[in-house]
């Protein structure tokens, strides 16, 4: 007799699994049954009319039958078996773990996004703080010094500063725009115009090497917090790779098409 308990102990989950897929193949037939009492529903000959509208209706029969089904029948446990109900509730707890570390994971990583924003966002917010507060004060001085005549001179010398740096930088764009026109023309011009001819005309018009530099330099000026332009067709990938090359823009960490001038400031 012990021997006979030491076997039917070892057997156990054994046994426990084989009542589990007893249960399952009882259940599976069971809705069998009602798929093919479902299909015999269907089979009705539907009025050539509103054919639809006669097979939402059979629908919503059959969908009422089995809600009043569902209402009246209790719950039934699949299996009575400890071992059987430990093994399920071991999987139920590994799926809910493991759904939970997904969604902390993603939880986590928007959170490190979130801070990285803010703190972006930080730094213009003082910088620009930092400026507002010194155009304050060169208000407040140029209010306080505006009956002296060595103030009315230096406003004067500081326009005459301004229009210097405006012709300067000027003067400046001009010959860059001259030394890029001659050295890296636009990208639809040159030696590849007659190979260019026969085929048919591209989809995009691209863009010189000048407005791509303009779009970044414009970008970091009207948008500091933001600096980064996205690259699209109109962008000639050589001169992106010749601007990466020698480190005048750098791409985004995250989306590689996305591009900004380098922080030469900083």
């Amino acid at each position: 007799a012990e021997c006979l308990s030491e076997i039917t102990d070892t057997a156990g989950p054994v046994d426990a699994k084989e009542e589990l897929l007893d249960e399952c193949e009882s259940l599976w037939k069971q809705m069998e049954e009602y798929q093919s009492k479902l299909m015999s529903l269907g089979t009705e000959t539907l009025p050539p009319s509103d054919t639809k509208l006669s097979l939402l209706m059979l629908q919503w029969k059959a969908l009422t039958v089995e809600c009043r089904h569902w209402q009246t029948k209790n719950p039934e446990i699949i299996s009575t078996s400890p071992d059987v109900l430990l093994e399920l509730g071991k999987e139920e707890l590994q799926k809910a773990k493991s759904d939970l570390e997904m969604v902390l994971s993603a939880v986590r990583l928007k959170n490190r996004k979130l801070e990285e924003d803010l703190k972006r966002e930080q730094q213009w917010y003082e910088e620009q703080k930092q400026m507002l507060d010194t155009l304050n004060e060169i208000e407040e001085e140029a209010n306080t010094q505006v009956e002296q005549p060595s103030t009315k001179r230096e406003f004067s010398d500081l326009e005459n500063e301004i229009l210097n740096l405006r012709i300067f930088r000027k003067e400046l764009l001009s010959a860059l725009g001259e030394f890029l026109d001659e050295h890296f023309p636009h990208p639809g011009k040159g030696e590849n115009t007659k190979h260019k001819k026969s085929s048919a005309e591209p989809a995009v018009d691209l863009i010189t090497l000048q407005e791509i530099l303009e779009s970044v330099m414009n970008k970091l000026i009207t948008t500091p917090c933001e600096p980064y332009v996205t690259i699209d067709e109109s962008f000639w990938p050589p001169y992106i790779e010749l601007l990466l090359r020698y480190g005048i823009v750098v791409r985004h960490p995250q989306d590689p098409k996305r591009i900004r001038l380098q922080a030469f400031h900083q």
